[in-house]
């Protein structure tokens, strides 16, 4: 009879460590970013009631930056919209334009309401304002590393300007959007984990049929 031990699975617990660190890498491959847009926001404050949502996905191995804008009920249609960087403190003041003026290429103009969405290439001097580039060392990678800096440190706001309101409509510094857990994953997670934790010590053999206990011939028969 062989003595009886507490079970490990040991490549389920590595197949738990590599989900675990493969979810961290999908989540810090791309950074998001959002921004509630609103007259109130804008500096100066307006009461425009138009509102709107723009996301921005940052990602600093491909070099790209994922826009994307909703908005409603503009008073004025639209006239450039773009992203600002960087004011002096975060959340609050003004900055000169960073990206493509006088609007994102594509941007919808002349509308009270709409929807955007644009992959830009930050390798491009095509995506800036060329005063940004040249503010930051005259190269589109100083003004990447320039802007990447200033989203992060929430001193970048995106906001959408109107024949009624030239200045700006409405606008939203762009903050760290939350990125819930999925419930399936989650769930696989802990499922692993489960089938990872080790089987409990059963209790000291007690005198049975050729020595062997009941639990002892439940335990061997399930191996």
């Amino acid at each position: 009879m062989r003595a009886l031990l507490p079970r490990f699975s040991l490549p389920l617990s590595g197949a738990v460590i590599v989900l675990l660190t493969a979810s961290v890498i999908t989540a810090q491959a791309g950074i998001p970013y959002i921004a509630f847009l609103s007259g109130p926001a804008e500096s100066p404050p307006n009461a425009s009631p138009g509102t709107g949502t723009a996301t921005v996905d940052v990602d600093a191995a491909l070099h790209t930056m994922h826009v994307h804008v909703d908005f409603t009920g503009l008073v004025g249609t639209t006239t450039a919209s773009h992203i600002h960087a960087p004011t002096a403190s975060p959340g609050t003041g003004t900055a000169g334009v960073a990206t493509t003026t006088p609007y994102f290429a594509g941007f919808p103009i002349g509308v009270t309401a709409g929807t955007y969405d644009i992959v830009l290439d930050m390798t491009l001097a095509s995506s800036y304002n060329p005063s940004y580039v040249t503010a930051n060392g005259g190269t589109t990678a100083g003004a990447e590393a320039a802007l990447e800096t200033a989203i992060a440190a929430g001193k970048a706001y995106l906001n959408i300007h109107s024949n009624v309101f030239p200045g700006g409509e409405i606008r939203g510094f762009l903050a760290p959007e939350a990125v819930p857990v999925h419930g399936s994953s989650w769930g696989r997670i802990k499922t692993l984990y489960r089938g990872a934790a080790p089987t409990a010590a059963l209790p000291a053999p007690a005198a049975g049929i050729d020595g062997v206990t009941a639990a002892a011939a439940k335990h061997s028969c399930c191996e």
